[in-house]
């Protein structure tokens, strides 16, 4: 298996993102820990790829990952999470295809979370202008 396959699979899921995945980071602090957490991940794949058993969605989603290293304590540590329920949190993350394995976020995930710091520095705009 080559690279080539790897990215023409990655970009496959890239062109099909779900929007409603926004609304697991939408209120959940842990999860957006992670997520921006995992932008600065160092991700990895191997020389060698595994094989590539099937073509389906699932299957190539988990091939993927399989084909994908980071580190666990080096996330958790950049995430501030708690280790007791990161592994589900991160499992919610990957499983939603939130997170890819190239070290990105889904692209709608991404713009909710610029736009809710927008907002955050809006506020704090407005509020310093009243003083």
């Amino acid at each position: 298996m080559d690279d080539g396959l790897y990215q023409e699979k990655l970009r496959w899921f890239k062109e099909n993102e779900k929007p409603e995945v926004v609304l697991f980071v939408g209120d959940d602090a842990t999860l957006t820990k992670i997520a921006l957490a995992w932008t600065n991940a160092t991700v990895k794949r191997p020389q060698e790829l595994s094989p590539l058993r099937g073509d389906c969605e699932s299957e190539v989603w988990n091939w993927l990952w399989e084909n994908t290293s980071y580190s666990r304590s080096d996330l958790l540590a950049r995430s501030g999470a708690f280790e007791h329920g990161f592994d589900a949190k991160l499992a919610i993350l990957i499983g939603n295809r939130i997170l890819y394995p190239d070290g990105t976020v889904n692209s709608f995930v991404q713009r909710f979370l610029r736009e809710k710091v927008l907002r955050l520095f809006d506020t704090k705009s407005a509020k310093s202008k009243k003083t």
